[in-house]
């Protein structure tokens, strides 16, 4: 099992993810990210415009390892948080 961090930006504005969470498999790094998109836009503002915005998942050394956009899922994760 490995700890990612799982930041999340528009390339103004960022919600970083200064713990990370455990992952078993690198397999399940865009479900998680997905997951972490939807409860962003939940807490922030459920209205706003999350097209330009994305998941950037990072290992303990600062590399970054996947980057998943919130795009034209974000109304579909939105419901789903």
């Amino acid at each position: 099992m490995a700890r990612y961090r799982f930041h999340c930006t528009n390339g103004l504005e960022c919600v970083l993810d200064p713990v990370g969470q455990e992952i078993r498999s690198a397999a399940r790094l865009p479900e998680r990210a997905r997951a972490v998109a939807g409860q962003v836009m939940n807490k922030l503002d459920r209205s706003a415009d999350w097209r330009e915005w994305q998941v950037s998942v990072h290992d303990l050394r600062g590399h970054r390892v996947l980057v998943q956009p919130f795009g034209m899922d974000a109304k579909r994760l939105l419901r789903a948080a």
